[in-house]
């Protein structure tokens, strides 16, 4: 694939990357795609992540529009954390990367179907054309 000289093709990449970018937001988001979770629970999810750098990353998700915090208790201030539409949307996207890291890591391959034991895959849909965008045609892609 050939950028443009500006860099525009890249544009939605990198704009992504500044909000989520580093190695722990996209963690968290992960643990959080499981269903709410509290401070505590995430941090264990997510360990070895320092309480200091969970609460920032938290903080800065929330900021974003793409985590819920929601208090359960006032004394100390506590809170439940869940993923909003758009946290769900981004968790979604992360399970293509998960997938290339299962298959190229040192783990056990590929994720499999629980009932029928076959190797799951990702694939772009287009829903006008109900076909799926094949490997050769993703360079034809544009983001509007």
């Amino acid at each position: 694939m050939e950028a443009s000289p500006d860099g525009s093709d890249l544009a939605p990449l990198a704009e992504a990357l500044v909000g989520v970018g580093d190695r722990w937001t996209l963690l968290v988001v992960a643990a959080l795609a499981a269903g709410p979770g509290r401070f505590g629970e995430l941090q264990q999810a997510v360990a070895p992540i320092a309480a200091n750098v969970l609460s920032d990353r938290l903080r800065r998700l929330e900021r974003a529009g793409l985590v819920l915090a929601t208090p359960y208790s006032d004394r100390p201030p506590r809170f439940a954390y869940e993923l909003t539409a758009a946290g769900r949307d981004l968790a979604a996207a992360l399970r293509p990367l998960a997938d290339w890291g299962a298959r190229h890591g040192p783990g056990d391959g590929a994720p499999r179907h629980a009932a029928c034991d076959t190797e799951v895959e990702a694939r772009w849909w287009c829903p006008t054309c109900a076909r799926p965008v094949e490997d050769l045609e993703a360079e034809d892609l544009h983001f509007a």
